[in-house]
């Protein structure tokens, strides 16, 4: 059976009224982008503060953070995603069940607190591996100018740790761009659904996957190369950094 190429589908109206199947593709990057961004966020905080606590001399401490990470790193994004989606409003009480149920963007909800969970795990090894790889005679020179650990945490060894593990981080935001394609899975319509869209209405499944893997290849060369500038802008001479993002990703 001979595939029938069509380019110009893209500029043909799509069924659901949205305009253009190429205006479908940029609602779902809009969604892509706006699921990654604020899951992002949710991950550098939380990873920041989970990451901070497993290098903790408080041993408890270190143990419920490192439970978090592998709670949340070991467990498949797409179960995560499922237990959110499903699972979490029956364990609830049932009238704050009913409430999860009926937001009106339950999916990008749902998808946003997954994937910041999750990659917060992995920010959290990060962080702590950037912690551990600068010298102890940081930590110990805080405490000798009479800063609390907090403090020292806070003004000495996290600013450093952070301009050290940028390259590994860059890892992270391409990874967390491409795993919000998960989010198809429950509802939401983000580009991956998006072309999966366009394909079961027009057929036209190469001219509709080329085009995703197109705009998710330029949107992450894009969140890269904003990452390399900033990598080069807070370097710190004499750290290795490439040498710290390998170990902070094993």
């Amino acid at each position: 059976m001979k595939y029938n190429w069509n380019w110009n589908i893209f500029w043909e109206a799509a069924p659901d009224g949205g305009g253009t199947y190429m205006d479908s593709l940029i609602h779902g990057m809009l969604w892509t982008l706006a699921t990654a961004g604020i899951a992002w966020i949710i991950a550098l905080v939380l990873g920041a503060i989970v990451g901070t606590i497993r290098t903790a001399p408080n041993k408890w401490a270190a143990r419920i953070a490192n439970g978090y990470v592998e709670l949340f790193r070991n467990i498949p994004l797409l179960v995560q995603m499922f237990l959110w989606y499903f699972v979490m409003p029956e364990l609830v009480p049932t009238e704050m069940g009913n409430w999860l149920k009926s937001l009106p963007n339950a999916p990008f909800i749902t998808a946003v607190l997954s994937l910041g969970f999750f990659t917060s795990a992995r920010v959290a090894v990060q962080v702590s591996a950037g912690i551990n790889t600068l010298p102890r005679g940081q930590r110990m020179a805080g405490t000798a100018l009479g800063l609390t650990l907090p403090q020292t945490y806070r003004y000495v060894l996290l600013p450093m740790a952070f301009r050290v593990i940028i390259p590994s981080l860059t890892n992270e935001v391409a990874a967390i761009i491409k795993n919000s394609s998960v989010a198809l899975t429950i509802g939401l319509m983000e580009l991956t659904a998006s072309a999966r869209s366009m394909q079961e209405f027009s057929f036209q499944v190469f001219e509709a996957f080329s085009a995703a893997t197109l705009i998710y290849l330029a949107v992450s060369v894009i969140a890269i190369l904003i990452s390399n500038w900033l990598e080069r802008f807070t370097a710190v001479p004499g750290f290795i950094t490439t040498g710290t993002a390998k170990a902070g990703g094993a």
